[in-house]
């Protein structure tokens, strides 16, 4: 899985931060911080990697960081 390539997209401002597999495999991420200063990437990588059940450094934003599709890599 190392060097992965992970496409998500986010939802800000949700109720409760989760992470839903859609039925074609697509992932998307709510995160209930606002999308101000980066918190809301930082949430999604973290809610990222507890999703995989890896440490959130190895997570890195490839793609998408003003975007609501962001794409992240598996490092």
């Amino acid at each position: 899985m190392d060097g992965r390539r992970i496409a998500v997209r986010v939802t800000p401002r949700a109720a409760r931060a989760r992470i839903e597999v859609g039925p074609d495999g697509a992932l998307r991420a709510h995160v209930t911080v606002p999308p101000e200063g980066g918190k809301a990437n930082a949430a999604v990588r973290a809610l990222l990697a507890e999703h995989l059940g890896v440490a959130p450094s190895r997570l890195r934003l490839w793609r998408g960081a003003k975007a609501r599709d962001k794409v992240f890599v598996l490092d």
